[in-house]
């Protein structure tokens, strides 16, 4: 059997901020630098001895899981960082404030651009000032205009089938912390959650969500570990 934990980074500048974050790379507040020292505490007592850990490569889920790893005593642990773990791209919301948005928008279809499954926002304008074609950590790869949570899991899952789940299938006990988006892919795959109710699965920040597996990979049992701030969880 071996175990996943699954961290959602703590708040970001942009959360705090109301604003579409998805690929822009935001910071985390001092409270999200908090949240992050809590996941990794509530980690560290629970004694499973995790071997590696994967995070995207946007800063405050980084720096959310070195946070963590600090207080685990496990800064020593390989970590690899890999941009299919990235957040959901909001194309041409990005930078927005919601409210405005919704207020100029209306909620109707906001709702529709952050909670349908399959329906992505406006495309993000080419060289506009939240364009990543020049960023290097995406030399040589295909940034998105957009993309709705279906074309996230169209990313996410062909990296956690080549690259996460060996590691689990070997017995490994692995650490992941990215976005709300991308963890809710790997969510989605575990509990076998239909399109229809993925989107209404929230993951809390800073609040490391525990999953033991069998051999197959199958959820035996999940827990999170902040159980006052726990949200609910798919039926196994």
């Amino acid at each position: 059997m071996a175990k996943l934990a699954l961290i959602r980074h703590g708040q970001s500048q942009w959360n705090l901020e109301d604003r579409f974050t998805g690929w822009w790379d935001v910071d985390l507040t001092a409270l999200g630098e908090d949240e992050a020292r809590a996941s990794g505490r509530l980690l560290g007592e629970t004694g499973v001895d995790f071997t590696c850990g994967y995070t995207s490569v946007q800063k405050r889920a980084i720096r959310t899981l070195n946070l963590a790893l600090e207080q685990m005593d496990r800064l020593w642990m390989p970590v690899i960082k890999d941009y299919r773990l990235n957040e959901r791209h909001y194309g041409g919301l990005t930078g927005l404030n919601k409210t405005e948005t919704a207020a100029k928008h209306g909620d109707d279809q906001v709702k529709v651009w952050r909670r349908s499954f399959d329906i992505p926002p406006p495309d993000m304008i080419a060289g506009c000032e939240f364009d990543l074609s020049k960023d290097a950590r995406y030399r040589g790869i295909s940034i998105p205009a957009t993309e709705s949570l279906k074309t996230t899991l169209d990313r996410v899952l062909p990296y956690w089938d080549t690259e996460i789940a060996p590691k689990l299938k070997a017995g490994e006990n692995v650490l992941i912390a990215a976005h709300g988006n991308s963890l809710r892919a790997i969510v989605k795959h575990l509990f076998k959650v239909p399109d229809s109710e993925i989107t209404e699965v929230e993951i809390p920040t800073g609040n490391p969500l525990l999953i033991d597996l069998d051999a197959s990979l199958h959820v035996m049992s999940a827990r999170y570990l902040d159980a006052a701030r726990a949200k609910p969880l798919p039926k196994v």
